[in-house]
């Protein structure tokens, strides 16, 4: 298993030691102790699974007051995944890393507590799993707007597909009072 920093050096990308042979394959997704001698020793509450169409972008979420770290994977399809720090404080504050995360990569993202996160389909269907170290809390949820000229993400696409909610997200300037400190 190789665990690499990436721009920001807390999110992890994570590629697996894959075996194959005629029958398919066979890899680990998660090994306590490899992952905590690369950095990562987050304990996780919750597991999450979505099924996305082409041209979905899922984000950019996070949790205010309980913030989750996220262990992300594509299990189906491809996805771009996106993790941007909104810790105040840090000295890698409003920058992205983005990544491409598919069934047939078996890459993994480790997007610590304190980062926003979302995923823009790039395959005709993908299923998206993430670990969390918090349990979901829709009252501590913290949405910033996809296409933030602060952040200046590059998407694959300048339309994507996307809920009501993601839609009217704010800007980070607009929530940066409820933004969890870098400690």
């Amino acid at each position: 298993m190789k665990l690499t920093a990436t721009r920001i050096p807390e999110v992890i990308l994570i590629e697996p030691e894959v075996f194959r042979d005629r029958r398919g394959f066979f890899l680990e997704t998660y090994h306590q102790a490899k992952f905590a001698r690369g950095g990562i020793t987050a304990r996780f509450v919750q597991d999450n699974h979505s099924r996305s169409e082409r041209g979905v972008l899922r984000g950019l979420h996070a949790q205010a007051a309980n913030p989750q770290g996220k262990l992300v994977r594509a299990i189906e399809g491809g996805v771009f995944d996106v993790a941007v720090d909104v810790r105040r404080g840090s000295p890698t504050f409003g920058r992205w890393v983005g990544e491409y995360l598919s069934a047939d990569n078996f890459r993994q993202l480790w997007i610590p507590e304190g980062f926003l996160h979302g995923f823009f389909v790039l395959s005709r269907h993908a299923q998206v799993e993430y670990k969390c170290t918090a349990l979901y809390d829709p009252g501590d949820q913290l949405d910033v707007a996809w296409n933030d000229p602060q952040l200046a993400i590059a998407w694959p696409s300048p339309e994507p597909l996307l809920s009501d909610k993601d839609k009217n997200a704010p800007t980070l300037a607009e929530v940066m009072d409820r933004l969890p400190r870098y400690r």
